[in-house]
């Protein structure tokens, strides 16, 4: 719960200030369309330094990392509050891109090296609950704070949740040894720095577009570059800062490359579902934040039997599932008018919330199987910057669909352009349950506690 409490601090800030953008910019001077380049800083420095948190775990202990990571993003945030212009806002929210860049990772390998293998379904399912509620309180409480309050509070919340935060995990979390970690890998890390920013800058420009849209694809086009020059550079290099041999573990790549898949219709949620419930439903902004929360309900009330679901199908058979009934409650989205009742939209996105949180606990997880425990951090971080990439990648998708399709009628978004993303990023989703409808049913049994039921033996006549 200690972590999980850090991460959702983490998942909320990266989205809360999306409706306070507005008061913000008319505070210090500038416009809401400049001031998004402080939303793409924060993704941004998240893509720099996720790489290198796997390293930074192993040399000072992965719960020291974890307090000073909560402690730089709380300055970060203090940076925030105090900002008076647009320089000054950017720099901050990079800086607390740095300490939510070690946070989400370094989380979860603490939880993996302090919780038995068999119980890790259980410790995972309660942290996967930030990652699903951060984005859907986000921009409800960020328009509360900032219409009851000053857009200042949106940070200076952070500031007794991380002391908190700290102070609990000094007393109750384990004492983490300092390893010895491979050699640094510099440039490797220059490599990924480039890559990743660059992929993650250009996909924030293409989809949020507060400069020209040709420095996106020009950015993403350099990251790309990068990226395949770091994997020419993996075959030379004796200890790279990422190695790509992780995929050759079956387990670990299905999780990667079809929660790959899977997230880029859910990261294109948050993006797509406040914008039409206000632009073509006609809610306020509080009013489609509160339509949304309950999605945050589904994924709570799925913890209590993730468990046992995982224990009695298996890691497979449930995640093929919940893959299969997420992308349909993705697309069922593409179906709903003004005219549709409220509460069937809220009970849809209700369930939807349930089937998602399923299929995020059980992948969190499922990574690890086969992973060995001395390659916990590079597997760790790997998943971080993958997941990182698919939801940036979600809301370009996203974001770029509306505006093609609105260019072709040669207007304002409507309701069908919102409709034909809705069932574009559904089908891209659907290509995550091949991944894991062809492993075997007892894959990952030893982490599920999944016993397949022997087949029933036949009388031999003989006898």
């Amino acid at each position: 719960m200690i972590l999980a409490v850090a991460l959702f601090m983490e998942n909320m800030d990266s989205t809360v200030i999306a409706t306070s953008l507005p008061a913000i910019a008319a505070d210090i001077g500038t416009s809401p369309i400049a001031l998004k380049l402080a939303l793409t800083a924060y993704f941004v420095s998240l893509a720099i330094f996720i790489p290198i948190s796997g390293w930074m775990a192993d040399r000072f202990g992965s719960t020291n990392v974890f307090r000073a990571a909560i402690g730089v993003f709380m300055v970060g945030s203090i940076c925030c509050a105090f900002s008076n212009s647009l320089e000054t806002f950017v720099l901050s929210r990079f800086l607390q891109g740095v300490g939510g860049s070690m946070m989400t990772p370094i989380a979860r390998l603490v939880l993996l090296r302090a919780t038995p293998r068999n119980e890790l379904v259980a410790a995972t399912s309660w942290l996967s609950v930030p990652a699903l509620l951060g984005p859907l309180t986000g921009p409800p409480v960020g328009g509360f704070l900032t219409t009851y309050l000053t857009w200042h509070w949106i940070f200076w919340i952070n500031v007794p949740i991380g002391i908190i935060g700290i102070l609990a995990a000094t007393k109750f979390l384990p004492k983490s040894e300092p390893r010895t970690p491979r050699p640094i890998d510099l440039f490797g890390f220059l490599l990924t720095s480039i890559a990743f920013a660059g992929i993650i800058f250009g996909l924030s420009v293409i989809s949020l577009p507060a400069i020209p849209v040709a420095t996106g694809y020009v950015a993403v086009a350099v990251g790309a570059a990068a990226a395949l020059l770091y994997l020419r550079h993996t075959r030379r290099a004796a200890f790279p800062l990422l190695d790509p041999k992780l995929f050759q573990r079956r387990f670990f790549r299905t999780t990667v490359v079809g929660g790959f898949f899977f997230r880029i219709g859910i990261g294109a949620f948050p993006f797509l579902m406040p914008l039409m419930l206000q632009l073509t439903f006609g809610l306020t902004p509080f009013e489609s934040g509160m339509t949304t929360f309950v999605t945050a309900f589904g994924a709570i009330m799925s913890k209590v039997l993730a468990e046992r679901v995982y224990a009695r199908f298996g890691f497979p058979r449930t995640l093929t599932a919940c893959a299969v009934l997420g992308v349909v409650f993705l697309g069922i989205n593409g179906l709903f008018t003004p005219q549709t009742p409220h509460l069937l939209i809220m009970f849809c996105l209700f369930l939807g919330g349930v089937t998602r949180s399923f299929f995020f606990t059980g992948v969190n997880v499922f990574g690890y199987a086969d992973v060995d425990e001395t390659e916990a951090s590079q597997a760790t971080v790997i998943s971080a910057v993958a997941q990182q990439i698919s939801i940036a990648l979600g809301v370009a998708v996203a974001g770029g669909l509306i505006e093609f399709t609105s260019r072709l009628h040669g207007g304002a978004p409507n309701l069908g352009d919102f409709h034909i993303a809705w069932f574009v990023v559904a089908g891209i989703a659907a290509i995550s349950a091949l991944f894991f409808w062809r492993l075997p049913p007892d894959a990952g049994a030893d982490v599920s506690g999944h016993r397949a039921r022997p087949l029933p033996v036949k009388p031999d006549p003989i006898a």
